[in-house]
């Protein structure tokens, strides 16, 4: 891939695309703008877990800018001390296991999704302990249990790398048994509180899925089939702690996932379900692993809880908290107290202590951003769009101040169509840092959950299978047609922007639409469709047949000649407006050749590209300084096409590892800020 900027003449015609006339639609900019580092840096602390005993309390903070784990006694939180000491992309994860003074997390390496799983013994001194020492293994941790706290059920491929093997793993020594050789193309394993394996999966031909269950000779016997428009739907969510019950979210015979109780003869019983929206999150005894509420979200999240004594403790905490959501992502083995985070659009999460039982006491432990703290921050409003085909498509709407009052359009500002990656996943209500950054800067942000996109039921999911680039793309296009008819924006001044599937929903934006989108921005997107399918990690081979099905079989010529229609690489010469493209250079799921080979296609069309290429990412971008410096580049380029205010690219690239192979010179003073950042990186 050639490291060549832009000549000045492309640059000039960049730059000549995206000119905004005299008579364009002004960007809407009131308040300070706020800083990015603010928005995109590392959070202060997040992801707060109490210790089962009650005796510590974990979240994941800085240490000398990385993000790691630290712990305190939970009535001492000055005594903070951080327990990991990575210095590369930083820990996502982490979770307490049941062993005294214990806990677990894991990380890969240059964001290869190689998962190892990490144990840190807080009763010694000395560095976290790999329980998974095997070149290119990806590590997935299967049951922790609190009769059994000394070991571990972990699943690892380091045999085959499509197949995970099922390990007991002694948490002292690190030793691990084989329970189990996976020889059955198994892709799940499912144990009670005993550690006791009752259920597995494994995909079918078909694309369906069926569920094992051990046959009494060390072998398995098939128990329950689940038919291919059902896999997205159904699923076994786990078992209870004496293993005599198990629970799973099913849509067969319906459109939403319910969530049911199956008994050891397979009786079903109903616990849960709403028609407009599949069941979510479940909150569970911590001893028992009974459900005690559930989760749904159609425009946002509503706790329903299955017991009275729940809805009292959650009808209790909701009454201190205000109209935003909570999660409550840990509780003591003794249920009384839980860790609870709360946020809504305006305000980042902020992580309270919860002592249920009577009144309840509701403590403020700390905000993930306090920076942000009195910072302009505009509300969200979940939106029904209709599709040219009658479907509904709950989407969010953020103004920038000025542009609205009590969610009322007062005039039309640039537009940028955000567009979630998956496509099998969806966006949500809640605060979002590209949503308040993209208002700050003047732009309304329109997030829609087209077809494809979970949590609306089985049909609104099977609606999408073949339909890349073809109904997906049409329902984008829908809610940019809806957002023009409210008079949030005018017809010229839209942009698309989005990763990973939403990536390439922007190339497909560029080369199928051209005339829709005045510029865009992909991120880590697939450009061609043959090539992807031909690139996905070998881990996951059980779902190949799901991709295969909906996106289009590469084994087939018909498959294939569905693949390269809908693959923008093919219409790189329809692209005529602005494209920047970021990709994580180790990235496993889009591969860099991904973005490579469209960039070299327009270049070898002489049509402007800025390509941003991270050597040690992956599948986005984790660290803060690569995230900070994408978006420095990103807001540059949005405010050249749609006229929004920008925050100079200043020191924004320091210690990231941005390189720009392609168009540097496309973006106002992205090749200025490359020098100063090449070096200060020789110094």
């Amino acid at each position: 891939m050639s490291s060549r900027s832009l000549a000045p003449l492309a640059a000039a015609v960049l730059a000549g695309l995206c000119s905004s006339p005299a008579f364009a639609v002004r960007p809407a900019v009131e308040g300070e703008l706020i800083p990015r580092a603010a928005l995109f840096g590392n959070p202060d602390r997040i992801g707060a877990q109490i210790s089962p005993d009650g005796r510590y309390l974990g979240w994941l903070a800085p240490l000398d800018g990385v993000m790691n784990v630290w712990i305190a006694p939970i009535d001492q939180p000055a005594k903070a001390r951080a327990v990991t000491d990575d210095k590369a992309r930083g820990i996502r994860q982490f979770v307490w296991s049941y062993r005294d003074s214990t806990l677990l997390y894991l990380r890969d390496s240059g964001g290869d999704e190689n998962f190892h799983l990490y144990a840190v013994d807080l009763s010694k001194p000395g560095p976290a302990r790999d329980l998974t020492p095997y070149p290119k293994t990806r590590a997935s941790l299967v049951r922790l249990a609190h009769r059994h706290r000394d070991s571990v059920l972990v699943a690892m491929n380091d045999r085959d790398g499509k197949w995970h093997d099922l390990y007991r793993v002694d948490l002292a020594s690190g030793e691990r048994t084989l329970v189990h050789r996976n020889e059955e193309r198994i892709a799940s394993y499912y144990a009670d509180g005993d550690l006791k394996v009752g259920r597995v999966s494994r995909a079918r031909d078909d694309g369906g899925i069926e569920l094992l269950a051990p046959d009494g000779d060390k072998g398995w016997k098939v128990v329950d089939t689940i038919p291919f428009e059902d896999t997205q739907t159904t699923a076994i969510e786990g078992y209870s702690d004496d293993g005599k019950t198990l629970y799973a979210t099913d849509s067969r015979g319906r459109d939403t996932s319910a969530l049911y109780a199956i008994d050891g003869d397979g009786n079903k019983t109903l616990l849960s379900d709403d028609p407009r929206a599949d069941i979510g999150e479940l909150l569970t005894d911590p001893v028992s692993d009974e459900p005690q509420a559930v989760s749904v979200n159609y425009l946002r999240r509503q706790w329903r809880p299955l017991a009275p004594a729940i809805a009292a403790e959650l009808a209790r905490l909701e009454s201190k908290l205000g109209k935003g959501e909570y999660t409550i992502t840990s509780r003591t083995l003794d249920d009384k107290t839980w860790i609870v985070d709360y946020g809504s659009a305006e305000q980042p999460s902020t992580t309270y202590r919860y002592d249920g039982g009577g009144s309840g006491t509701l403590t403020k432990l700390f905000s993930s951003r306090p920076a942000l703290d009195g910072a302009a921050l505009v509300p969200m409003w979940p939106r029904e769009i209709p599709s040219r085909d009658g479907k509904t498509l709950v989407s969010y709407l953020t103004l920038p101040a000025g542009a609205e009052r009590d969610g009322k359009i007062q005039r039309p500002v640039p537009l940028i169509l955000t567009v979630h990656g998956g496509p099998w996943s969806r966006d949500v209500y809640g605060y979002n840092a590209t949503a308040q950054w993209l208002a700050n800067r003047g732009y309304a942000s329109l997030k829609v959950n087209y077809r494809g996109s979970t949590g609306f039921g089985k049909n609104f999911i099977n609606a999408a299978d073949g339909e890349w680039a073809g109904k997906m793309h049409d329902d984008l296009i829908d809610a940019v047609d809806w957002a023009v008819k409210q008079g949030i924006t005018t017809p010229d001044q839209v942009a698309i922007m989005g990763g990973s599937y939403g990536g390439y929903a922007t190339l497909v934006g560029m080369t199928f639409t051209p005339d829709t989108f005045k510029c865009g921005v992909d991120i880590v997107g697939p450009s061609n469709l043959e090539t992807l399918l031909k690139t996905i990690p070998p881990y996951w081979a059980s779902i190949f047949e799901q991709f295969a099905r909906r996106m289009g079989d590469p084994r087939t010529a018909a498959g294939r000649k569905l693949l390269a229609e809908r693959s923008p690489i093919t219409r790189v010469d329809k692209i005529s407006k602005p494209l920047l493209i970021g990709q994580g250079a180790n990235d496993p799921r889009v591969n860099q050749a991904e973005s490579d080979q469209i960039v070299e296609a327009m270049r070898a069309k002489k049509i402007p590209v800025t390509y941003v290429l991270f050597p040690d990412e992956g599948h986005g971008f984790a660290r803060p300084e690569n995230s900070m410096a994408f978006n420095a580049v990103a807001e540059g380029f949005l405010s050249q096409c749609l006229g929004g205010r920008a925050q100079a690219i200043g020191e924004d690239l320091k210690g990231s590892s941005i390189t720009v192979p392609a168009g540097a010179d496309g973006v106002k003073g992205l090749a200025d800020a490359l020098k100063v950042h090449t070096q200060e990186v020789k110094k």
